[in-house]
């Protein structure tokens, strides 16, 4: 009986790069808890993949939080210029 030779799978790209909330806020410069924020409330933004309970985002993730970013200090009142006297 002769054992078959194992299946070569040749695939034209490659694999995708997946990148972490951490990876997120340091390519904008901005802190963690801003991009881990706005992964957790932005339903639209969803993870490329899941290692484990790491959430894994396509590079289309950047663009999505920063513009996300954008919008809320867009909304922000600047400092002095609103609220309670």
């Amino acid at each position: 009986m002769a054992i078959a030779s194992p299946v070569k799978c040749h695939s034209s790209s490659p694999p995708p790069v997946l990148i972490t909330a951490g990876v997120i806020a340091s390519e904008l410069g901005q802190p963690i808890h801003r991009v881990v924020r706005v992964l957790a409330t932005r339903p639209w933004i969803k993870p490329a993949a899941l290692a484990g309970r790491i959430r894994l985002f396509d590079r289309r993730a950047i663009e999505q939080v920063r513009a996300e970013l954008v919008a809320i200090d867009r909304r922000r009142v600047p400092l002095g210029q609103g609220g309670a006297a």
